[in-house]
Order: C-alpha cells, then structure tokens, then sequence
C-alpha cells in the first residue's frame, strides 16, 4: 500500500545541523569572552589615565642663567 515505504534516513542531517549550531556557539562565546578581555583592559587604561590626570604635573622649569 501507500504507507508501506520506510521514510528516508536523514540522521546524518539532524547531527550535521548540531554540529553547525555548536560550532556557531562557541564562536560566539569566544567573541563574547574577546570583547569583555578587552573592555576590561579599556577600563584599566581609562582609570590609569584618570589616576594620572587628577595628580598635580610636576614641571621642569628651566633656570635660567644670564651671563
């Protein structure tokens, strides 16, 4: 009769789809983890450079000699 055909195997399908979405996963959680190492060294360097810019500026003043 009509129903008596097994359906296609499409296993293969099902583990390659996985395969793709795991892979895209850990693509994006390895951008993910890039972005905040490099916020967090962003951070660092703006508040190193706040640190610097709060501290009084030690000038070198020349003396000057007249002759």
């Amino acid at each position: 009769m009509f129903f008596q055909e097994t359906p296609p195997d499409t296993s293969i399908y099902m583990i390659a789809g996985y395969a793709v979405f795991f892979i895209v996963m850990a693509v994006y959680l390895l951008s993910l983890f890039i972005r905040s190492r490099n916020l967090k060294r962003d951070l660092t360097v703006l508040e190193d450079m706040q640190k610097e810019g709060n501290k009084p500026m030690k000038t070198k003043q020349k003396s000057v000699t007249q002759k």
